[in-house]
């Protein structure tokens, strides 16, 4: 079985907006969510700037009695989950059995971690939240979703570092187009600034120490020095696109192609011939063209994963280029997290709503702090200004520690005509 997917409904909460509407403006139009942490003391912290999410009220979406009971990463998912399921009104069409949810996450309820080893330490063994575990595990999110909605298909939180949002959306689309579910909630959620995760990425020099929020998060550029932390969530609806059609669904686009490999190489580095980002890039390319997607190079827009870091602007430049071949230099790139920050696990999922919405619009958001040319990232990075540009197909890459790479292909959804 070889079903079409498409998307009948997006979410999200992220430094620039907390909802597809908000979080859209603010990327096309340039605006930077990075800024001096509020949330708590930096002072004994290299790095004191991060993108933080701001006037989030979680009782929009959770009661009150379940509050202390969740983790911010799931308050997070939760409500991006829930304005996606409201945006796609699939809710009374889908049988509970075929509705499927997953939201992944790339470290889960550390602050629970945080506040429960403090209490620990502080009060003893005997004052720990009987909820400590239960709000700590990666999948809550996911369970806690599907307890919202009754869905009882499948249900994986997927947990690839900062793949993980993108290998959420591709795991669900390959579920269903191949029979296994008929419509999926899918996404990333992040709630992973505290001093100490600032503290960890820092010594570990994946984080720039740069405290200039302008200057900070520059992808591409020659002067970049390592990425901002971010934090959110991103949901998308998968369905299969006869059940779409046959409840007269908003459409947003279409999933043509998903890629996933491994670099097999290094914790935490990319492998500097972009040997596994090549590949999930040319699988996502290759599924479409199988599926009758026809483009041009100059045709795609690339939301590239594009960190900030030395190694991996340099290495997905590559990946980018070998994948892409012929007339390399018409394709647009660009990178939103210059003005989001590194969303970690939830990155994926808002760069997915920013692609499909690209090729809705014909708007290609910027690359903004863009100021100084590398000579090993020499792309069409969209510096500074959104472009207009009608584009066919998207490409959405992430590139996760471990080695792991991703890589979805969207195109516009325009009925039968785009397939041969």
């Amino acid at each position: 079985m070889n079903r079409r997917v498409v998307i009948t409904g997006c979410g999200a909460v992220s430094p620039v907006g907390n909802t597809v509407e908000s979080l859209w403006e603010n990327l096309k139009n340039g605006k930077c969510g990075i800024d001096f942490i509020k949330k708590f003391d930096t002072a004994d912290l290299k790095v004191k700037i991060a993108g933080e999410v701001r006037d989030f009220e979680p009782l929009d979406y959770i009661k009150k009695s379940e509050l202390r009971k969740t983790d911010m990463f799931t308050q997070y998912g939760i409500a991006a989950a829930v304005q996606a399921m409201e945006d796609s009104g699939v809710k009374e069409h889908v049988d509970p059995t075929r509705l499927g949810v997953y939201m992944g996450s790339g470290i889960g309820g550390i602050h629970t971690f945080i506040n429960e080893c403090q209490k620990m330490e502080t009060k003893g063994a005997s004052r720990i939240s009987p909820f400590f575990i239960p709000m700590m595990i990666s999948n809550i999110a996911a369970g806690s979703i599907a307890i919202r909605y009754n869905a009882q298909g499948p249900c994986l939180p997927i947990v690839t570092a900062c793949a993980t949002g993108t290998h959420s959306i591709g795991e669900a689309y390959r579920n269903i187009k191949h029979g296994y579910a008929d419509v999926i909630i899918a996404g990333g959620t992040e709630a992973s600034i505290s001093p100490l995760s600032v503290a960890g990425f820092t010594n570990l020099t994946a984080l720039t120490t740069v405290n200039d929020p302008a200057q900070a998060s520059i992808p591409f550029d020659q002067r970049r020095s390592g990425f901002v932390m971010g934090e959110g969530a991103g949901a998308l609806i998968l369905e299969d696109l006869d059940s779409a059609l046959k409840r007269g669904a908003k459409i947003y686009g279409e999933i043509v192609g998903y890629g996933n490999t491994c670099d097999a190489y290094h914790i935490t580095a990319p492998h500097p011939d972009a040997i596994g980002g090549t590949r999930a890039i040319s699988l996502a390319m290759d599924e479409a063209k199988a599926g009758g997607i026809q483009f041009e190079t100059s045709q795609i827009y690339v939301n590239a994963h594009g960190t900030s870091t030395p190694l991996n602007d340099k290495s997905e430049t590559i990946a980018i280029k070998n994948a892409l071949g012929d007339n390399i230099s018409r394709t647009l790139v660009s990178s939103t997290k210059s003005m989001t920050g590194h969303m970690l696990g939830a990155a994926g999922a808002i760069e997915a709503i920013a692609s499909i919405l690209a090729l809705r619009d014909g708007v290609i958001p910027p690359t903004i702090g863009y100021q100084v040319p590398d000579p090993n990232c020499d792309l069409d990075y969209v510096p500074n200004q959104k472009r207009k540009v009608q584009s066919d197909v998207a490409l959405s890459i992430s590139l996760g520690f471990g080695g792991h790479n991703a890589c979805l292909a969207f195109a516009k959804y325009t009925g039968e005509s785009a397939w041969n």
